[in-house]
């Protein structure tokens, strides 16, 4: 079976796959977070047609479970890059994922601190929800960078909702800003895809 792209994924992520239309929607979050990854990318009746890519990121749950190492097992990366908001407890699952990719020799690129700051849209009073300096600490404790922040901002939730994020509705918003940053950091650090 062939996927064809443009049928199977929409702006938000996957919206259809074989077998979907007899899921209850709770499976179907299941199956699209934790189990469809593996099988697309790993099954050879799953094969997708991606087209000519650049690069293809891939938005992996928290943690080093089934759906990382079978991806990083089975799959070339060039490299992984390790997303934490500062609070302790996202910061144990971050730090495990980095080990993770460390022992099956994918290279790690640096950390990005989401959630970092909230700024009050009326007073602009910011707050630091999560913790200030638990990715910034971590980054110190396994020698990696930290590739940029991104705020816990309402236009970056209501852009992606609407299937148009904020680095495309909003280009010149410190929350696009943060976005180009981090991804400007991840290309430097990549090596050059073959022609």
């Amino acid at each position: 079976m062939l996927w064809e792209r443009d049928k199977s994924i929409n702006a938000q992520g996957i919206t259809d796959f074989p077998g979907s239309e007899t899921l209850a929607v709770e499976e179907q979050g299941f199956m699209a977070k934790f189990l469809l990854p593996t099988c697309i990318l790993l099954l050879p009746d799953y094969q997708v047609d991606w087209g000519q890519l650049d690069y293809l990121v891939i938005d992996m749950p928290p943690g080093t479970g089934d759906v990382q190492l079978s991806v990083s097992q089975n799959i070339p990366i060039a490299g992984a890059v390790i997303v934490s908001t500062p609070q302790d407890v996202a910061l144990l699952d971050a730090h495990k994922g980095a080990e993770m990719f460390r022992k099956v020799h994918v290279p790690v690129l640096g950390l990005v601190q989401n959630m970092s700051v909230f700024q009050c849209p009326k007073c602009k009073h910011e707050t630091h929800i999560f913790g200030t300096d638990g990715v910034k600490d971590l980054a110190k404790t396994l020698g990696l960078d930290i590739l940029g922040d991104v705020p816990l901002h309402i236009n970056i939730r209501e852009t992606c909702d609407s299937g148009q994020p904020v680095v495309i509705s909003q280009p010149q918003s410190d929350a696009a800003k943060a976005y180009h940053k981090i991804a400007m950091e991840i290309l430097r650090r990549l090596p050059v895809p073959p022609a």
